[in-house]
């Protein structure tokens, strides 16, 4: 029996200490991640800007080979979305463009697997010079108390993935002429 206590009391201070930590760590937060793309800006935004080309670049459509993606409106212009349906891995939900003005992509997100949820994110492309530009990915976080405890680590995945799709972008339209 004062084992059983014993047990409850550590996972009692345990959750406390949690909460409180929770208490420190924002609600809001943003996640960027930027490359260098050696190509125009024009080019890069248009190629950007174009759900279906998510298919090419995008880590999160490429973690799951059976995903079922649907699209409606014109894509590449504001009102257009993509919907998907994956693994566990991807989960399910939606995107819609609600922003362009040729430097600035912006995205709702609906989440529906595993967590229902709502977000923001945003792809912005600023011009170096001629031929290279800046790619920014974004994303716009708000995680309520006490899932914001959470945050710590969905923010690295999310910078990893980020990453990846930097990599990704950068390797396809620089090998293009």
């Amino acid at each position: 029996m004062k084992i059983i206590k014993r047990i409850f009391l550590f996972l009692g201070i345990l959750v406390l200490i949690l909460l409180v930590v929770a208490l420190f760590i924002p609600c809001e937060y943003t996640v960027s991640h930027t490359v260098t793309i050696n190509k125009p800006q024009k080019e890069v935004y248009e190629y950007a800007k174009m759900l279906q080309n998510q298919k090419e670049w995008s880590v999160w459509v490429q973690a799951d080979p059976n995903i079922r993606l649907t699209y409606s409106g014109e894509d590449g212009t504001v009102g257009a979305s993509q919907t998907w349906e994956g693994n566990d891995d991807v989960g399910a939900g939606s995107q819609t463009i609600t922003k362009l003005d040729g430097e600035r992509i912006e995205v709702d997100l609906h989440f529906i697997k595993p967590f229902e949820g709502n977000q923001k994110a945003a792809t912005i492309i600023k011009a170096i010079n001629a031929n290279s530009c800046t790619h920014t990915e974004e994303f716009y976080g708000h995680d309520p108390y006490p899932l914001n405890l959470m945050s710590i680590i969905g923010k690295k995945m999310i910078k990893d993935a980020f990453g990846k799709n930097g990599e990704n972008l950068k390797k396809i339209l620089e090998k293009t002429n």
